[in-house]
């Protein structure tokens, strides 16, 4: 990747940074991923989130039961239909992930410099001598030296509420390892990593097909996210299984690239998926320090070169106890956007965090600093660059509506599509207006009934960084006659108006299909 990438064009002038941030109705055009727990299910808390900026909801299905998050997902409806905010649903599976298994629930204190044996007979009580696992595999897969780390799900990283431990020796199917530092392990799960260690474990485990066949099914789950993705065969063997479950054909698949393994088969896994989730916590195990931040800005590069979203992970972890960001955080988040980012996902900050509305607001508010200084003119050219000659027609007609859009200084860019594809292409070339979504239901038929499509694909656009869809009138389709296009178009810009996006004389470039051709057009709205 060329050195420079996504450098700001000018030094920012001191003054401008004393001068308070604008009020916006979207908070950002970065989008928010945010995990429902505990401290964010009531309908008021869920309402907060939706209103602070939270555009996806994640259910982790890595602890508690269906009928748990089958609630929380109902308080979602209603929160949505409280604050008329549209919110997609990401389900995340389990996958390959070791646990130790807390029964008793008690606090379990380790020592540094002690032993603690790690067990895969489960039967046993856990205490601060040995831990069982849900894994009887790991005596197999590890050798004296290696590391291991212990921490309470969705940890924050910090040592005082996780425990690095290093192998000493394998008894059978137990292994002993040496606590490296003190530390408390407090709850009923924690998640176990071994870094760089192959584990023998499905990335599409039978309890995942169980829920994503029950509980997805049912509430027509809009993205999937596969945990401990390592190949792209995982990506395929999914896509495999959700072809078989109706509606769910129509799920996005996102890669969640947790250790090496994923690291290592990175291109071939982002051909397969929808989008990228880069889980940085997993990875700052498997991966030294020093290394993190290289993989992310490569990913990031090359999920926006191929025009799937990327989704970065761990950004502001003390939240989950703090009202503020640490002054490092603020600019991880700040740097996330700089390199590319789509969505932002919150995981403890939300799920357990004290404050979760609050995290998601401040979140919000420095991405859309970040974006004021993005560099959209050099990230154009080299997205430009990178497609090539000749392009494809779609791709040419998303890259001409970007730059008319910028040369014109367009307030927004309203994009007629069907299946969300033409959107997507228009929010890859990054434009610094946000992009309206304008999706046209299509009827289908399954030759028992007729149905329109369309739902779907406009919560997906929810993750794509810009773009913010509504649905129209089915009765309107996408290939009509222009007096029906202009309808649609005058109830888009009556859209843009009533969010604040659009107002009198401002100009606006529409993309959309007439007849066989694409047109982009420039318009100035009237009083």
């Amino acid at each position: 990747m060329p050195s420079g990438h996504l450098l700001l064009e000018e030094p920012i002038r001191m003054a401008s940074i004393l001068e308070p941030s604008k009020a916006n109705f979207f908070p950002a055009m970065t989008k928010i991923v945010g995990t429902l727990g505990p401290k964010s299910r009531s309908v008021e808390a869920i309402s907060g989130c939706l209103k602070a900026g939270m555009s996806v909801a994640r259910f982790d299905f890595s602890w508690c039961d269906p009928e748990y998050h089958q609630e929380t997902l109902e308080n979602l409806k209603t929160a949505i239909k409280s604050t008329k905010k549209l919110c997609a649903v990401m389900l995340d599976t389990v996958g390959a992930e070791m646990q130790v298994v807390n029964k008793s629930e008690a606090s379990i204190s380790l020592q540094e410099n002690a032993q603690v044996v790690l067990t895969p007979n489960q039967g046993q009580e856990a205490t601060s001598e040995i831990l069982p696992i849900n894994f009887d595999g790991l005596a197999k897969a590890v050798k004296k030296g290696d590391t291991i780390f212990i921490g309470q799900y969705l940890f924050t990283g910090s040592e005082t509420t996780s425990v690095w431990l290093e192998v000493f020796e394998v008894k059978g199917e137990d292994v002993v390892c040496i606590i490296k530092n003190s530390a408390t392990l407090a709850g009923s799960l924690f998640t176990l990593h071994a870094s760089q260690i192959h584990i023998d474990l499905p990335t599409l485990t039978e309890k995942d097909k169980e829920v994503i066949s029950t509980w997805g099914v049912k509430n027509k789950i809009d993205f999937l996210s596969l945990s401990y993705t390592r190949h792209a065969e995982d990506v395929r063997q999914a896509r495999e299984f959700l072809s078989k479950l109706g509606d769910l054909s129509q799920t996005q698949i996102f890669a969640k690239i947790e250790n090496v393994e994923g690291l290592t088969h990175f291109d071939e896994i982002l051909q397969e998926a929808d989008g990228i989730i880069l889980s940085r916590g997993n990875l700052g195990i498997d991966l030294p320090p020093e290394k993190v931040f290289l993989f992310q800005k490569s990913a990031l590069y090359k999920c926006n070169m191929a025009g799937k979203p990327a989704v970065l992970t761990r950004v502001v972890d003390s939240m989950t106890a703090n009202l503020r960001p640490t002054r490092a955080e603020a600019t991880d988040v700040a740097n996330a956007v700089l390199d590319g980012s789509d969505a932002i996902l919150l995981g403890a900050e939300t799920l357990r965090g004290l404050y979760p509305v609050e995290t998601i607001s401040t979140v919000g508010k420095i991405c859309a600093e970040a974006e004021k200084v993005f560099n959209q003119d050099l990230y154009f050219k080299k997205t430009v660059k990178y497609v090539g000659e000749p392009m494809t027609h779609l791709e040419s007609i998303a890259s001409s509506a970007v730059r008319a859009a910028i040369k014109v200084k367009a307030s927004v860019i309203i994009c007629f599509t069907s299946s969300g594809r033409a959107a997507r292409l228009i929010a890859k070339y990054r434009p610094t207006m946000p992009v309206l979504s304008v999706v046209i239901p299509r009827l289908k038929t399954n030759q028992l009934k007729w149905s329109f499509t369309g739902a779907f694909e406009a919560r997906q656009s929810l993750i794509v960084r810009g773009l913010f869809p509504m649905l129209a009138d089915p009765r309107h389709p996408a290939e009509s006659t222009s007096a029906t296009n202009e309808s649609i178009l005058k109830v888009a810009l009556d859209h843009g108006k009533a969010l604040g996006i659009i107002k009198s004389h401002d100009r606006a470039v529409v993309c959309q299909k007439l007849g066989d051709s694409s047109v982009v057009k420039i318009i100035e709205l009237e009083d």
